[in-house]
């Protein structure tokens, strides 16, 4: 590796003290010694002892420097007469100066000649004491990395977003290269190192600093350091995957278990939901986000937290086959705007989620308690299921939403589909007339209103007298095809179950 001036002003002591007046830095430096009488070729003369700014021995120090093809020269700080920098700047001697002992500088000087490979040791090592065995947050090795290299140093995640610290050129990193990248900017040099876990050959994170003016010199030096650095948050990854898949494992297991309630949960049932800051109470509307089998929902599930909290929707999610699980609790039953509220929000939700993640979602309506908890959340897995069809809707459906023959129709093959026949044709429940029973004749009847009587043993006007009620009470028009199928799909389900 060839030392120059400008690799000497990027040693950290260097750096901190010493100033360019004149000359051009890029000259090799083949050895560093204090003035003496005659100067070699390639050598950076340091002055030891302070000497007055008007001496005539400097410019005669300069001259001597030029004609031996000299590196440079090093001053103690002091006040210089711009003569003495414009004879440096013409003869394109280096001349510079240092606010720190020229004999301690000498020295640094010296020691990276002899071994360059030493500035790099001495780098890693002093990256691995300060980091060390501990595992640590990202942020703490961010920052840490950050004042022993004195540049801008950044945590991206496999999109280019940063986790942590700041990078003004971030976007220069190639985050789907798998390998340690070097780009030289206008003003530096930017470098990146792949953070890996075991199991994957895509970056899961990118560790990246840039070098600017003088540190760039240091490009060479710098790239170990940050493959120790990229270890240390490798650590945290894999020690954070652990405590993360082992929480997973729990709240799917509290999940599958008050899924499967067919009665109130028991005293034990409670006390885990509460330990997991699951409300049981209330009243929720559950949440289902479906995605691709291949995606790695316990690492992703931060992120879509992260998306659901901007969008200002306080909800619990849970890891649960191809997706999360999720609901939003509230005390009281909400209202009809807050439901369209959530929704709103959540369908804002989604299109986030779809810059990064292929996902379908589905809302279900308000239920109470903690039996109805499954009921919303049974809602919203058949929702999502066809959402994952329907990108007109931007793969988003919510319950209430839906029209009733084409939910109705989904839903034949559910175990949801019985309740929610139920609660369509539930304001028929107790009306005088036998409302219910006059409904499935009509439509048996193929809207057949003489037919209809015939079959009941009433009058036509009393037939079409109750259809007029059954419209208003269901807030239908029987002449609509959809809305037609969707009662008779209704009725028939519900004449099964209770004959």
């Amino acid at each position: 590796m060839t030392i120059s001036v400008h690799r000497l002003l990027a040693l950290p002591d260097w750096r901190e003290s010493v100033r360019v007046l004149a000359g051009d830095v890029d000259r090799p430096v083949q050895l560093a010694r204090p003035m003496a009488h005659s100067v070699q070729p390639g050598e950076l003369v340091v002055v030891v002892q302070p000497i007055p700014a008007t001496d005539w021995r400097i410019d005669a120090l300069l001259r001597r420097t030029a004609d031996a093809g000299g590196a440079g020269v090093l001053l103690p700080e002091g006040g210089l007469l711009e003569t003495t920098r414009l004879l440096a700047e013409r003869l394109g001697v280096p001349l510079l100066t240092s606010t720190a002992p020229p004999l301690d500088l000498l020295i640094s000087a010296r020691m990276l000649l002899a071994a360059p490979a030493l500035d790099r040791a001495d780098l890693v090592l002093a990256v691995h004491d300060a980091l060390g065995p501990r595992v640590r947050p990202p942020e703490e090795v961010v920052t840490t990395l950050r004042d022993l290299l004195d540049a801008p140093v950044a945590l991206l995640d496999d999109s280019g977003a940063l986790i942590a610290g700041e990078l003004p050129h971030a976007a220069e990193v190639r985050v789907h290269e798998p390998v340690p990248q070097r780009a030289q900017l206008d003003e530096g040099i930017l470098l990146a190192h792949p953070v890996l876990l075991l199991d994957t050959t895509r970056p899961t994170l990118w560790l990246a600093t840039e070098l600017p003016g003088r540190s760039a010199a240091r490009a060479d030096v710098v790239p170990p350091a940050l493959s120790v650095a990229a270890a240390a948050v490798q650590r945290w990854l894999l020690t954070n995957r652990i405590e993360l898949e082992r929480d997973a494992r729990s709240r799917a297991a509290l999940l599958a278990d008050l899924l499967r309630l067919d009665d109130e949960p028991t005293a034990d049932l409670r006390r885990r939901a509460a330990d997991a800051g699951w409300s049981l109470g209330g009243w929720h509307i559950g949440i289902r986000i479906g995605t691709q089998s291949s995606v790695d929902t316990v690492a992703r599930s931060r992120e879509v937290e992260r998306v659901l909290r901007a969008e200002g929707v306080g909800a619990v999610v849970v890891e649960h086959g191809d997706g999360w699980t999720g609901w939003a609790s509230f005390e009281q039953e909400p209202t009809a705007d807050r439901v369209r509220s959530l929704a709103a929000q959540l369908r804002a939700a989604t299109r986030e989620l779809r810059r990064t993640l292929d996902v379908h979602v589905g809302v279900g309506r308000p239920h109470p308690q903690a039996e109805g908890l499954a009921t919303t959340i049974a809602e919203a897995t058949d929702a999502a299921r066809m959402a994952r069809t329907r990108p007109e809707s931007g793969r988003f459906l919510h319950v209430d939403q839906l029209g009733m023959a084409q939910l109705l129709l989904e839903w034949t093959r559910t175990d949801t589909f019985e309740p929610a026949a139920r609660t369509l044709i539930a304001p028929l429940r107790g009306q005088p007339g036998d409302l219910l029973r006059t409904l499935a004749a009509y439509l048996d009847a193929e809207s057949s209103i003489a037919e209809t009587a015939a079959v009941l043993g009433v009058h036509r006007n009393t037939v079409a007298a109750r259809i007029e009620r059954i419209e208003r009470l269901l807030a239908v028009d029987l002449s609509h095809r959809d809305e037609r199928l969707a009662l008779h799909l209704a009725c028939r389900a519900v004449t099964l179950a209770e004959g």
